[in-house]
């Protein structure tokens, strides 16, 4: 055992004293391997972090909630000409959901509107996202509060002239004043700020809660109507805990169905997407963007382990005289071997270590410009790209490794002579 690791310990002597008095040898050859596993380290980083904060900002929601619309949130075999004959979620139905359908915890009805602006006294913000619900959002998409309380269900049925704002909105529009019982102007009417949402930096899927607004669906309902073309309506469906999915996915189509009278043979007039399903596309999404960063950063490794094997079958060339004496005073085949083997691995690893640590460089720089996306370099890659540089060391450099170590010593001196 003691000689084993004295040959190693000499071969890793060499082959160290090789690397370090051909600097700029040994620089342009573990230039390629750095840039290799920069490349597929920085590639899947991206990718673990936009992962991370997808499925942060989703965290909120039941990965089993339920979306009932007129329109798919997702493909579909249903042609768009087809699509745009199904009439719109009514509020009827929501009521009639909810009063009849099993297995559900909460059911909000919500109406997509435009943009509006919102203004206190001289000051305004514009083009601010509107979110128009029932009561029960709340209950669905958990919000916490800096200041005040969401709508009450006598309020949401009653279409209260009520407002629940973002933490952004409330600093643009109050500063440091208080915001809660404030009248703010909405609509062309003045509504009543109750609450104040706390802040959560931006999302990934459309507007932050911090710059928009909430308020009762039923105020709008009752001031535009219920055929008004410029609003889209959903019903939002969050099944009780350990709830049979499809089996609530199944009523809620036969009760649609019953309620607007299908035939057998016709198709449903209405879709449901499901949070776990958006899920899957995003994983689904999230593996073909790291296969594409493996093919793409796979190159730059082919082209690193090709310099290795270069520079490696040049350090034999050179050291061949010294190679036939090494041999001729009693030095094995094994010794021989190692000593270029581990040349060409160190020069791998130290180039995937300068690639880790430009990755490295590149999450603070990317954190410190972003306050909302965080970039993460996981323990998981960085051991990754330690063990694919070590790879790429060990198959670059064991043909030009077996090679020295199978010269003839008498060749060998002749040849360096």
């Amino acid at each position: 055992m003691l000689v084993y690791l004295r040959l190693f310990k000499e071969s890793f002597s060499f082959a160290f004293n090789a690397l370090r008095n051909n600097k700029l040898r040994t620089f342009l050859s573990l230039l390629g391997v750095t840039i290799g596993i920069f490349s597929i380290i920085a590639v899947l980083a991206a990718v673990d972090s936009l992962d991370k904060n997808i499925r942060e900002s989703l965290s909120a929601l039941d990965s089993n909630t339920m979306y009932l619309a007129s329109f798919s949130f997702g493909p579909t075999d249903v042609p768009r000409w087809k699509r745009e004959t199904f009439d719109e979620i009514s509020y009827n139905e929501y009521k009639f959901l909810k009063a009849n359908l099993n297995g559900a915890e909460h059911v909000a009805f919500q109406l997509f509107v435009r943009r509006e602006n919102i203004r206190y006294e001289s000051e305004q913000v514009s083009s601010i996202n509107t979110v128009v619900v029932s009561n029960e959002f709340t209950d669905i998409q958990v919000l916490e509060f800096e200041k005040g309380r969401f709508y009450t269900e006598s309020e949401s049925n009653a279409g209260r002239p009520v407002v629940v704002i973002g933490s952004e909105i409330a600093k643009s529009l109050f500063g440091d004043f208080e915001p809660i019982g404030k009248k703010v102007r909405l609509y062309g009417q003045k509504f009543t700020v109750i609450g104040v949402v706390k802040k959560e930096g931006s999302g990934l899927f459309g507007d932050s809660n911090d710059v928009s607004i909430f308020l009762p669906a039923n105020y709008v309902r009752k001031r535009f109507g219920d055929n008004n073309k410029n609003f889209r309506n959903i019903i939002i469906i969050k099944p009780e805990k350990d709830a049979d999915i499809a089996g609530l996915k199944a009523e809620v189509v036969q009760l649609m169905r019953n309620r607007r009278g299908l035939k057998p043979d016709e198709i449903d007039t209405f879709f449901i997407s499901v949070i776990s399903g958006l899920q899957d596309a995003i994983d689904g999404i999230i593996g073909t963007m790291n296969l594409i960063g493996w093919v793409i950063s796979g190159f730059s490794l082919l082209v690193g382990g090709f310099g290795i094997a270069n520079i490696m079958f040049v350090s034999v060339k050179e050291r061949t005289n010294l190679i036939g004496i090494q041999k001729s005073l009693g030095a094995k085949n094994k010794f021989i071997l190692f000593q270029f083997l581990f040349e060409a691995i160190i020069l791998a690893i130290v180039g995937g270590v300068v690639g880790l640590f430009m990755v490295w460089i590149g999450t603070i720089i990317g954190n410190n410009l972003s306050e909302d996306f965080e970039f993460v370099l996981s323990f998981r890659n960085m051991l990754l790209g330690i063990s694919i540089s070590s790879f790429i060391g060990l198959i670059s450099g064991l043909i030009p490794a077996l090679s020295a170590s199978r010269l003839d010593p008498v060749e060998a001196i002749r040849t360096g002579m």
